[in-house]
C-alpha cells in the first residue's frame, strides 16, 4: 500500500469515528478488494478498499441497496467515499458456508437455505434498468478466457486464431437455448466463499451476502450453476438434484426440459470462464494456488458439454483438448 493510499484510509476512517480502532487484515480474495476488521470498545466494522480505477464500489453500494430492500442479508453501508473507493460496511463475522461447513454444519441446511434465497430474490426482484445485462457479448469475452488464457499455457503457444473463432460461434449459437429462460438479478458469485451464515436472523436472512457488485441481469439458472457447481467445492449429485427439484417446484410455470438445457449451457460457459480465469491468476498475477481446482472445475464442464444442447461444443472439445489433456497447466511458466 503507498503512503498516499494509506493517508487516505486514515482520514476516512477519521471522517467515520473510527480512526482510533483496531485494525486486522480479513481474508481476501481473486480481486483488487482489500478488506479489514475495524474493532472500536465491543463494536466491529468491515473496511472495504477497493482502488479505483481497478474496482468501483458504486457498483456494491447499487446492489446493496437493492437487496436490502428486498429483505435480503446484504452489509449495511455506515460510511463511504466513492471517488476513493473505500466502504465501511457492517461486520457479518466470521461464518462463512466454507467455514461452517468445513466445521461440520448441515450442509443440506445451509444450501437449502441459500436455495430458498434464490427463490425469494427470484420471486421479488424487478428489474429497474439500472444494472447491465448479461449479454451475449459479456458472455462471449467470459468464454474467451479458455482460449486466451487456458490453452495457451497448456500448450506452450497461442490458440490458433480458427480455432478460436469457431469456438466462440459455437458458443455464441448456444446462448439462445441459456435464454429460454426468464431473467432476474444474477449475483455471479454465489457460492460458498461468499455466503454467510447468519442463523439468527429469520428466514432467508439467514444467509448473507457478500460478493455482489458484480451483478447484471440475465438467466435465473446462472446462480443456481455458481452455488451447485462450484469451483472450489463437491456438491453431492444428489443433494443438488433435490435442490434443483424445489426450485422447479417453486416456478412450476418453467418448462423443466428447457431449465436442464439453460443451466447445462451456463454451467458449461462458466466453467470455461473459470478454467482461463484460474489460468490468468496464476500467469498474471502470480496467484498459483487456484490451479489446484481445474480437476474439479472440468468435471462440471464435462458434465454440461454432456448435454445435447452442447454437442457441437463437446465435439470441439473432444478435438482439441481431448480427455488426456483436460489438467492443470504447470504453475508460474509464462504462456
Amino acid at each position: 500500500m503507498t503512503a498516499e493510499r494509506a493517508h487516505a484510509i486514515g482520514a476516512f476512517l477519521d471522517a467515520a469515528g473510527w480512526g482510533g480502532a483496531l485494525r486486522s487484515p480479513l481474508a481476501g480474495d481473486a480481486s483488487f478488494r482489500r478488506y479489514e476488521r475495524l474493532a472500536n470498545d465491543d463494536a466491529t466494522m468491515v473496511l472495504m478498499d477497493a482502488p479505483p480505477p481497478q474496482e468501483d464500489v458504486r457498483a456494491f453500494a447499487r446492489v446493496a441497496e437493492r437487496l436490502i430492500g428486498l429483505g435480503l442479508s446484504a452489509p449495511n453501508i455506515l460510511a463511504r467515499d466513492e471517488a476513493a473507493g473505500l466502504l465501511l460496511l457492517e461486520d457479518f463475522g466470521d461464518d462463512t458456508y466454507t467455514a461452517v461447513l468445513g466445521a461440520g454444519g448441515d450442509e443440506a441446511a445451509l444450501y437449502g437455505s441459500a436455495l430458498d434465497l434464490l427463490i425469494a430474490l427470484h420471486q421479488n426482484y424487478r428489474d429497474d434498468g439500472a444494472l447491465p445485462p448479461y449479454d451475449d457479448e459479456r458472455l462471449l469475452e467470459e468464454a474467451a478466457l479458455l482460449v486466451d488464457w487456458y490453452l495457451p499455457a497448456l500448450r506452450g503457444d497461442g490458440t490458433p486464431g480458427d480455432v478460436r473463432a469457431e469456438y466462440l460461434e459455437l458458443w455464441r449459437e448456444s446462448f439462445a437455448t441459456a435464454r429460454a429462460m426468464p431473467s432476474t438479478l444474477v449475483l455471479r458469485d454465489y457460492h460458498v466463499d461468499n455466503l454467510m451464515w447468519l442463523p439468527d436472523r429469520p428466514g432467508v436472512a439467514a444467509c448473507g451476502l457478500l460478493d455482489f457488485q458484480d451483478a447484471v441481469i440475465g438467466p435465473v439458472t446462472y446462480d443456481l450453476v455458481s452455488l451447485l457447481e462450484d469451483a472450489r467445492r463437491d456438491v453431492p449429485a444428489d443433494l443438488a438434484r433435490d435442490l434443483l427439484g424445489r426450485y422447479l417446484a417453486a416456478f412450476p410455470e418453467l418448462d423443466g426440459q428447457a431449465f436442464a438445457a439453460s443451466y447445462a449451457v451456463l454451467g458449461a460457459q462458466r466453467s470455461a470462464k473459470i478454467l482461463g480465469i484460474f489460468t490468468r491468476l496464476d500467469r498474471r498475477d502470480g496467484k498459483p494456488v487456484y490451479l489446484e481446482h481445474i480437476p474439479r472445475v472440468w468435471r462440471w464442464l464435462e458434465g454440461g458439454l454432456a448435454h445435447p444442447a452442447l454437442a457441437r461444443l463437446e465435439a470441439w472439445f473432444a478435438r482439441e483438448v481431448p480427455p488426456e489433456d483436460r489438467r492443470a497447466p504447470a504453475p508460474g511458466v509464462a504462456a
